[in-house]
């Protein structure tokens, strides 16, 4: 396994909540299997933009974590479902916060956006 040259330093809670929830998708698949979307093809249906390859390492980082809970059911073909355990219904008040600030500062986001694209067009002319 890859061994990072400067560990990470632990020593605060909000590494620590990044560590577990930082990521692209994560906070996105927390919120999506807790609205009841459980299997993987739909997990990626419901995130177009993500490739299968991170949402599977992701969703493997939340179970190594223990905020989702896998169960792969003995039929055939296989079926996967995932569940939020203790753990991941805990971070959905977070989860939530992040949602709601988002929404609330989304038209001054897309304000910012054009600002910092028309400004990236005159510093290449």
């Amino acid at each position: 396994m890859y061994e990072k040259k400067i560990p990470k330093d632990f020593s605060c809670g909000m590494s620590i909540t990044f560590e577990i929830i930082g990521g692209k998708w994560k906070p996105c698949l927390i919120d999506s299997i807790n609205q009841g979307i459980r299997r993987p093809s739909e997990l990626a249906k419901k995130h177009p933009l993500a490739s299968k390859r991170v949402l599977n390492l992701q969703l493997k980082e939340l179970e190594a974590y223990g905020v989702v809970r896998k169960v792969i059911y003995p039929v055939l073909p296989p079926k996967v479902e995932y569940f939020l355990t203790k753990v991941g219904e805990s971070l959905l008040p977070l989860v939530d916060m992040m949602e709601n600030w988002g929404k609330d500062f989304m038209s001054d986001f897309y304000k910012r956006q054009e600002n910092i694209n028309s400004e990236t067009i005159l510093m290449e002319i």
